[in-house]
């Protein structure tokens, strides 16, 4: 049986859910938003990689339809990569204590 936050056939939490109750945005660091292509649709299906500030990749979610994305990292600097069939793209963000929204835009190579 699925998890209600876990999107099924992925073990990753539903990307479009809410954060939930119980993190404390006070002291947890959280990664957030939509990856959109050049005309400002979402991208769903998009894998978006985290990685560190050396360039390690850390972690790994599958955008949600609604072309949402989520992790919840330590403060700091992060890339975001995101690959789809819509292209790739990349962000750069210095992370802080909260939710830090993201934008992420692929377009073709």
């Amino acid at each position: 049986m699925t998890s209600p936050n876990i999107a099924a056939g992925c073990a990753a939490p539903d990307q479009s859910a809410p954060v939930p109750a119980h993190v404390d945005l006070n002291r947890e660091t959280v990664l957030t938003g939509i990856v959109q292509n050049a005309d400002g649709e979402a991208v769903s299906g998009a894998y978006v990689r985290l990685l560190d500030a050396t360039g390690e990749f850390t972690a790994e979610v599958v955008s949600s339809p609604e072309g949402v994305f989520r992790f919840f990292a330590a403060p700091g600097s992060w890339t975001l990569r995101a690959l789809s069939r819509s292209g790739n793209g990349e962000a750069v963000v210095d992370a802080t204590v909260g939710v830090n929204e993201v934008g992420l835009s692929v377009s073709p190579a």
